[in-house]
């Protein structure tokens, strides 16, 4: 068990690969380096298969064109055509939050593995949802929001837009270290084999899992956001 506490210790610690040289040095974390290298891939990716496309599609390009389109599906679902302009942002929300999770199966460290992550993310998201409301509804119409459905409501509405950044952030952040506390129980117990199939589960299933529960929500809150009264 200390070994196991040790590790855990370890795991949270902000761990700083290099320092930018200015301003007296500024850390840069790990989370952040591999945020980078996520986003570079995700980009190069898309330049390489757009060049590629053909009109009649083949192979992996089906595929993706296909995930693309449930993505659409089932964010247009919860939205409705007024939220159609918020596809992009919330699918790339999506496939960042997933591939960050999944990374962890190659050996790399997630990002959600880092708190600061997790809440930036949040934070993100409900800023999406405030301006979400606010265009839909005008300043007026999303102030008067918070009384309803009674006037008296109003500390209670208020408080949401901690308590729903911070559950956010903290079921994310929480379900990423729990997988890696079974993990290393698991390797514990049974140290060759077994830990492969659930690393695969918890990397790959489990994380995709966390990915598609934060953005639902998110557009979840933001359907409820423009919601006429």
């Amino acid at each position: 068990m200390g070994d196991l506490a040790d590790k855990l210790m370890e795991e949270l610690e902000c761990r700083t690969p290099f320092t930018i040289p200015i301003f007296g040095g500024i850390p840069v974390p790990e989370s952040c380096v591999m945020t980078w290298i996520i986003m570079a891939v995700l980009v190069i990716g898309s330049i390489i298969f757009t060049k590629t496309m053909k009109l009649v599609p083949r192979g992996a390009q089906c595929i993706i064109e296909g995930f693309i389109l449930w993505m659409d599906n089932f964010f247009l679902e919860i939205l409705g055509e007024k939220g159609k302009k918020y596809l992009p942002i919330l699918e790339t929300l999506l496939i960042y939050i997933g591939i960050s999770n999944v990374v962890g199966l190659f050996g790399l460290r997630p990002p959600t593995k880092d708190l600061g992550v997790t809440a930036t993310l949040a934070i993100f998201s409900i800023l999406m949802i405030q301006f979400s409301g606010i265009s839909a509804k005008g300043i007026k119409g999303w102030l008067k929001s918070f009384t309803q459905p009674m006037a008296f409501m109003l500390p209670l509405n208020l408080m949401e837009l901690v308590i729903k950044p911070l559950s956010l952030c903290m079921r994310l952040f929480g379900n990423v270290l729990g997988a890696f506390v079974i993990m290393e129980f698991i390797k514990l117990l049974v140290p060759v084999g077994i830990p492969l199939v659930f690393s695969f589960y918890f990397d790959v299933f489990d994380g995709c899992i966390q990915a598609y529960v934060f953005v639902f929500l998110t557009s979840l809150f933001m359907s409820e956001a423009m919601e006429e009264e």
